[in-house]
């Protein structure tokens, strides 16, 4: 840098540095930073990056609240302005991505940050894309709107940003990466701590069984990939196919290979619009520190996203990324970052249209 030119009472800053260097704010992938709630609100864009620093509904490491920028750092070396190579595309080429930052959710009473976070996700999907596409918009108004991939936080973000999807699109089916089927249903325990006349409140493990209860889910067109966590009985099962979902257990991609995996994806979700979630938990934890071994490696995982090129994603999640858990080389954060990338790529391709 030139300081003499620098410390001159007007610093040409043109000649300092350019707007596609490497200074500047760390947003995701070095997606356009954007106030979408303030000055920027009348923007329009194509796809959003959008934190949610969210871990109070947690019921074993909390951290996640921290997630959503330990992802952006994870994404330093990545650029919505390269071409992914698997996924054959330029995401800056075919969408107007931009980081509108974090949701600003309160840390001392849940139900709250949840609205804070589902009026933040409205806000944005209520909007009118920048590009239009080639065919007829999935959306029930006919438009095509802006959509969201959401940085968490931890799983219960899930919820209220179904309830934004629904709402738009309608029911949805739901592509669920995790090692924990998060469709328990809310239980009042002997000797808990809620007394008779409170509502027990949704958690992480809960969310997908209120969501089902309100309707955001294309019952019995959902599905696990990478179950690998205990249960308390095999009732959990049961219910969890009341809720609507099948499991795709983490070892059975040794009997039946990634493409196996896809191909059970595929035929679940069949046509419908799909919302895809990303517990980072799914991914072997020598791979991104978590608490069940057993998972899928990083390359089972991009093979297992490419191969859902075609579907119709409106929108998706990566969560459950605790920086402070993470290794010095932030290989979580790596990870995640990596995956919100592949998924951005998908939704690149593959407009909301019918």
């Amino acid at each position: 840098m030139n300081f003499t030119a620098w410390s001159a009472p007007d610093p040409p800053i043109s000649t300092t540095w350019s707007e596609e260097s490497w200074n500047g704010l760390t947003t995701f992938a070095r997606s356009t930073p954007l106030n979408c709630f303030g000055e920027d609100v009348g923007r329009k864009y194509d796809l959003a990056i959008l934190g949610a620093p969210f871990d109070t509904a947690t019921s074993f490491r909390p951290g996640a609240r921290f997630g959503p920028n330990g992802i952006r750092q994870g994404s330093r070396r990545i650029s919505i302005d390269r071409i992914h190579v698997p996924m054959e595309v330029r995401v800056a080429d075919l969408v107007d991505v931009v980081d509108c930052g974090d949701v600003p959710m309160t840390y001392y009473d849940n139900p709250v940050a949840l609205r804070q976070l589902e009026i933040a996700n409205k806000v944005i999907v209520s909007k009118e894309s920048a590009r239009s596409f080639q065919g007829t918009s999935l959306a029930k108004d006919g438009k095509f709107h802006s959509r969201v991939i959401t940085l968490g936080g931890d799983h219960t973000i899930t919820l209220p940003l179904l309830r934004g999807i629904a709402e738009l699109y309608g029911p949805v089916s739901v592509i669920h990466f995790d090692s924990h089927l998060d469709t328990w249903a809310p239980t009042r325990m002997e000797g808990g701590p809620w007394l008779p006349d409170e509502e027990i409140p949704v958690t992480h493990g809960s969310y997908f069984w209120y969501a089902y209860n309100e309707g955001l889910m294309v019952n019995d067109s959902n599905v696990h990939v990478g179950i690998r966590g205990a249960i308390s009985s095999w009732k959990d099962y049961e219910d969890d196919r009341n809720v609507g979902f099948s499991i795709i257990h983490a070892d059975e991609i040794e009997d039946i290979g990634y493409k196996g995996v896809i191909k059970k994806i595929r035929d679940r979700v069949g046509t419908n619009p799909v919302y895809l979630t990303f517990d980072i938990d799914v991914v072997e934890p020598g791979m991104a520190p978590a608490p069940e071994i057993g998972g899928y490696t990083t390359r089972e995982i991009k093979k297992i996203l490419q191969g859902l090129d075609g579907l119709k994603i409106v929108g998706a999640d990566v969560v459950e990324v605790a920086p402070a858990y993470d290794t010095q080389d932030e290989i979580t954060q790596i990870a995640a970052a990596n995956i919100a990338w592949l998924i951005a790529a998908l939704m690149a391709k593959n407009p909301p249209v019918h």
